[in-house]
């Protein structure tokens, strides 16, 4: 296996305001797709082969504030990404951590649905 993760579903009650939420936290522009008749994504940019993953609305999927923690790159740093954060609607959950060794930072934010979602970055 080469990574942990190789796909990633944060759960949307209204994808239009978490793609505009994540779009301005994080900088970039999310691509919508429709993933059959009832589920709406909105795809994070990355490079294949990578990991990846999206935004998605479908029946039965309800965003958690406990559940999964997936984690985010924040480029080209977290404190860019933390600085946008209100204006995109998000919360401060776990304020900046520096990890040992080099491993980078990161920080825990509730997103305009209501998930506790992770931000990392090398600095």
């Amino acid at each position: 296996m080469k990574n942990a993760l190789n796909w990633f579903e944060i759960p949307a009650r209204d994808i239009d305001r978490a793609q505009r939420f994540y779009e301005t936290l994080l900088g970039v522009a999310l691509r919508r797709e429709a993933m059959g008749p009832q589920a709406t994504l909105a795809v994070f940019p990355y490079e294949q082969p990578g990991v990846g993953g999206c935004l998605m609305q479908a029946p039965g999927l309800e965003p958690a504030a406990g559940g999964t923690l997936p984690y985010l790159g924040a480029t080209p740093t977290l404190d860019a990404a933390l600085q946008r954060l209100e204006q995109a609607g998000g919360k401060l959950l776990t304020p900046k951590v520096t990890l040992p060794d080099g491993m980078g930072v990161f920080a825990h934010i509730q997103d305009s649905e209501g998930n506790r979602v992770g931000l990392h970055a090398d600095a």
